[in-house]
Formats: structure tokens, C-alpha cells, sequence
């Protein structure tokens, strides 16, 4: 083996690791124990590098080098560093000790850390087995760990293997536990078009107010072309949001913030008494999410309802809206992946949807293939709303909107159906150029649109039928004629060898 590490070695190592609890432990549970396990290891081996590199330097001046180690990215504080508890990993309480590590580095680096681990527990009977099971796995996760091939040293991977090798046992993980646990995470290619739909800008703030696990908002970073961008995220679940922080640090993005709560009914990015607003935002939030808050809409001390508060056990459009009072007036952009029934639902999201047309907000509409997720087999739809087509914006005279029918741009998979690049291509090459193809995309005016009662459904303004093949009534006859003749010629050779036989037909 060299001593560089390659993505792919860093990936089956890894997930090789997880058949430390494959079969006893849910994988919407242990994906919580490897990945915070690969970020105890990469900050352990990044402090043991820089502390060798700082003894080189400054030999036994151990305050100078002391000194240095206090300007890290993270303290590792002693005792506490991944070696540690591999040291002590045969300890018969192995669980309690990686906890209280864990906690040392959180008190250490409090400005960064603070609560992202305090929502797993290494000592958890419910979730670990009873002592004896769990110091075993445990023993075993530390011992994976410690291989060769997981030595993530600067001088042997870079940053952005780290970060990948992050987001593939992430989707891996949702893959896993399919519709249990498969919200926290966007399947790479659908989190490629939807960020490049949302074309995020040097100096753009970016924002997903349902951010899962962050790979969207690193996804639309990578999509910035440089270093000169702002993430922020909000995620209810506790769990997922230390996923969403941790994700951040692996891929060097330390600045974005990340906050846990119900964006919904307690928004975080606030300022002063106003919502904090962003030149993008894009998610893809839970779909058709019941009990969301419906009964205080009305009062939102935000007013972000003034559309029209959406039905109570469906929350699609209160994240659409949340999601377009955030972007900044008459520049920010939002893309948002939904399911169809956003489309074309009536009653309260009716009245809301026509709104949001008749203020020209709405910029395209793209439908996906289905079976593209592990949480849903349904088609799901990305909408694009851009508020430079407000009154004063740049886009201010574009009153049309573009469909594009990208139901059939896939490649079957054994569990899943993947848009491959040829596919994103496609669709972005249509948008960006908002041509008409026959049987894939059309600009529908807002005549159009209101003539067809606001309904968005794809089919009233993409004709997708290909007809068939007209068929020759006269030829088919000929061939059934034909046919006939051989039966009726075969039966009388066949009767011909059963009489030869002496069998009686």
C-alpha cells in the first residue's frame, strides 16, 4: 500500500467498520457511532501530525509548542484523543469512558462543539446491547478504526476525502435503513441539480432551513466556485443536526452555522425581530409533514402566512413559504424538491399556489423521475421560485414559466432509480436556456396557467403521449392466414406420426 489513502480505501474501510453492529443494531441508530467515531479519528491524527511537525520545530520547548496546539481548528484536551480509548479499549466500561472523552473535547472546543454530542450515548444498553455485547463492539469499532488504512493524517488524505468519505457512509446509512431513517440525507445527484438549479454566486448567503445531515448546503457550496460563501442550516432532529455540524468540519466549512430547531415554529436565523433572508435557499423538506404547527400559522410573529396558513397535515407549503420570506426581496433564489401533490392539490394550498403565481414568483417547475429516494417511490418535482421577477427586480418583465418533463432521465437501479450526469445535463441545459422541446418542456404563460385553474400538474402543459405505431390491419390479417396454413399443416403431420405409431388421435 502507498502511503497516500485513496477514496475508495477510505470508503470500504470505513464501511467495513459498520459490521461491527450490522444485524444487531439499527442502521438509522449505529450510523450515529461510525461517523462520530471517523471525526473523533480525523481530529486525533490531525492533532498528532501538527503536535510531530511542532517538536520538529521547537524540539523541548513545550510552551511554544503549546502555544501552537491552542491556535488549532479543534483542542484536543489529554486523554481524550481517539488513541486513548483505543489504548483502553479492553476497560469493561469502555462505553462510559468514550463518553466522558467526547465530552472533554466539547467543553474544549465549546465555540464549535457545544451539544453535538450530547444526543448519543456510547453507554446505551437500548441501543449498544447489554455490557458484555457492548464492550465487544465497541472494543471492535476502536480496533476497525485503528487500521492503516483509516490513518487520516494530513500527509496521507486530504480534507476533501475525509469529507466524502463522510457523505458516502451517509447515503450508505439511508440507503440502510430506507423509509425508517432515509430523511437525513439527499441522493447526490438529485442534491447536484437542485443546488446547480439554484446557481449560488461568489458572495452569496445560502440557506436550507430543513438541512438533514448538510449535504445539500455542501453540495451548493462546491457549487460557488470559490471560497466566498456563507452556510446556514436548521434541523429539528437532534441527532441529525450533530450529523449536519460534523459534516461542516469535515469539509472545512467551520464558519457555517447550523442550528438546531423547528424551523417551522421557532426559526433560529433570526436578526433583531425580523427573519434572517439569504441569496439562496434550497431544500428538501419532509413531504407532507402532519401536525406542523397549523394551529398557531395564523399568529406567526413572523407573518410568513399571510398567503394563507396550509392545511394541517400537510406542511409542503409551509416550508415554500417559510423558504421564499427568507430569500432576499427581488434577488434571492429558492429551489425546493416537493412532492407532485404540491402541484395541483386544491382548498387552502390551491388559494396559496395562485397567489404565489399571480406575484410572478414562480420560475420553473421540473418533475423526477420516480423511485429516486429511499424514504419514497413517488415522482417528486423540484420548484423554482427566483424574486427578481418581483416589481424592481432584474427579472422583473419574465412572466412565463418553464415546465421540463424529466420523469424518463434515469437509469434503473437495483433499489433505486439514479439521474446520471447525462441526465442532470439535460435538464439544465433546458432551464438554463428555457428552451421548448417537444415531449420535455414548454414556457406556459400566465394566461395559460390561469386558464388550467393554477394547476401545475406537468401533463396539462408537457405532452409526453408518443403514439404508437399505426398498424396494418391487412397485413396482420395476412400473417393470422398464414399462421393458420402452418398450424393446420403441422396437426396433419402430427396425426400422421401418431398413426404410424398406432396411436389413436
Amino acid at each position: 500500500m502507498t502511503d497516500q489513502i485513496t477514496q475508495q480505501q477510505i470508503n470500504q474501510t470505513a464501511w467495513a467498520a459498520c459490521d461491527t453492529f450490522r444485524g444487531a443494531v439499527d442502521a438509522g441508530q449505529y450510523k450515529d457511532y461510525i461517523l462520530v467515531m471517523l471525526f473523533l479519528k480525523y481530529i486525533s491524527d490531525l492533532w498528532n501530525d501538527h503536535l510531530e511537525t511542532y517538536r520538529k520545530q521547537y524540539g523541548d520547548d513545550e510552551a511554544r509548542i503549546r502555544r501552537r496546539l491552542e491556535r488549532e481548528r479543534f483542542i484536543l484536551p489529554e486523554g481524550a484523543s481517539f488513541y486513548d480509548l483505543h489504548a483502553q479499549r479492553n476497560e469493561p466500561n469502555i462505553g462510559e469512558l468514550i463518553n466522558i472523552a467526547l465530552e472533554k473535547i466539547e467543553d474544549a472546543n465549546r465555540a464549535k462543539l457545544e451539544g453535538v454530542f450530547r444526543n448519543i450515548d456510547f453507554n446505551s444498553e437500548a441501543n449498544l446491547g447489554r455490557p458484555k455485547d457492548r464492550n465487544r463492539r465497541l472494543k471492535n469499532l476502536l480496533e476497525d478504526f485503528a487500521k492503516p488504512a483509516l490513518d487520516l493524517r494530513p500527509s496521507r488524505v486530504t480534507e476533501d476525502i475525509i469529507g466524502e468519505c463522510y457523505i458516502y457512509l451517509i447515503s450508505r446509512f439511508a440507503s440502510d435503513a430506507g423509509k425508517k431513517a432515509g430523511e437525513f440525507f439527499t441522493p447526490a445527484p438529485v442534491s447536484r441539480l437542485l443546488a446547480k438549479l439554484a446557481a449560488p454566486k461568489p458572495g452569496n448567503t445560502i440557506c436550507d432551513p430543513a438541512c438533514g445531515s448538510g449535504s445539500l448546503l455542501i453540495q451548493a457550496s462546491q457549487e460557488v466556485g470559490s471560497e466566498n460563501f456563507a452556510l446556514y442550516g436548521q434541523e429539528v432532529n437532534g441527532a441529525t443536526w450533530a450529523l449536519a455540524r460534523m459534516n461542516m468540519f469535515l469539509h472545512a466549512t467551520d464558519a457555517a452555522r447550523i442550528e438546531w430547531c423547528d424551523t417551522l415554529n421557532s426559526p433560529a436565523l433570526v436578526e433583531a425581530d425580523h427573519l434572517q433572508r439569504f441569496d439562496v435557499v434550497l431544500a428538501n423538506p419532509p413531504f407532507s409533514l402532519d401536525k406542523w404547527g397549523a394551529e398557531d400559522a395564523a399568529g406567526d410573529q413572523y407573518n410568513r402566512f399571510w398567503r394563507g396558513v396550509p392545511p394541517k397535515s400537510k406542511g409542503d407549503y409551509a416550508f415554500i413559504t417559510h423558504m421564499i420570506e427568507i430569500a432576499k426581496r427581488q434577488s434571492g433564489r429558492v429551489a425546493v424538491i416537493v412532492p407532485h401533490g404540491v402541484l395541483f392539490r386544491a382548498g387552502a394550498e390551491g388559494r396559496i399556489r395562485q397567489q404565489l403565481i399571480e406575484e410572478n414568483l414562480l420560475d420553473a417547475v421540473v418533475g423526477l423521475p420516480a423511485n429516486l429516494f429511499t424514504t419514497t417511490g413517488i415522482p417528486v418535482a423540484i420548484l423554482i421560485f427566483d424574486r427578481s421577477r418581483e416589481e424592481g427586480g432584474e427579472k422583473a418583465d419574465r412572466r412565463d414559466v418553464l415546465f421540463i418533463d424529466a420523469s424518463k432521465e434515469f437509469t434503473p437501479g437495483k433499489t433505486q432509480n439514479v439521474m446520471d450526469e447525462a441526465h442532470v445535463a439535460k435538464v439544465l441545459e433546458t432551464y438554463a436556456t428555457r428552451a421548448e422541446v417537444e415531449r420535455y418542456s414548454h414556457r406556459a404563460s400566465p394566461e395559460e396557467i390561469a386558464e388550467n385553474g393554477f394547476n401545475l400538474n406537468i401533463p396539462r402543459y408537457v405532452d409526453t403521449f408518443e403514439p404508437e405505431d399505426e398498424i396494418d390491419v391487412a397485413a396482420v390479417q395476412k400473417d393470422i392466414l398464414r399462421i393458420e396454413a402452418e398450424l393446420a399443416e403441422v396437426r396433419a403431420k402430427m396425426a400422421g406420426y401418431l398413426k404410424e405409431l398406432g396411436v389413436d388421435a
